[in-house]
């Protein structure tokens, strides 16, 4: 029997959400969209399986958020404009488990939220 997974998005961009909340639907993923810093440390204590992480979302303050999420031992990718390649390291400096750019989040993210959890 197949555990159900809950996937904790970091994300402000409504495009993201919508696609992440239709994506995980099909999958049978739960997804938590915390809104502040707060809500992501508050959440990430009820273990999700799996953090993706906005590396623009500027309220949910992402190198920090990594941090805290690599405390509680939950892995997260993080997504970043494919510009930002000083981004995307300080993201696995932070804590992140994987980086890639938006494009290729989108594209697979059928296949991240079909990854059974660790």
């Amino acid at each position: 029997m197949r555990r159900l997974m809950m996937i904790l998005a970091l994300v402000e961009d409504l495009l993201f959400r919508s696609m992440i909340r239709e994506v995980a639907r099909r999958a049978g993923v739960d997804v938590l969209f915390p809104r502040t810093a707060a809500e992501v440390a508050q959440t990430a204590r009820d273990k999700p399986s799996l953090a993706v992480v906005d590396l623009h979302a500027e309220k949910l303050d992402p190198l920090g958020s990594l941090a805290a999420l690599r405390a509680e031992g939950i892995p997260a990718i993080g997504f970043f404009a494919h510009v930002q390649t000083d981004l995307a390291q300080a993201a696995l400096e932070a804590g992140a488990t994987e980086v890639m750019p938006r494009s290729a989040f989108a594209a697979r993210l059928p296949e991240i939220l079909a990854r059974p959890p660790a």
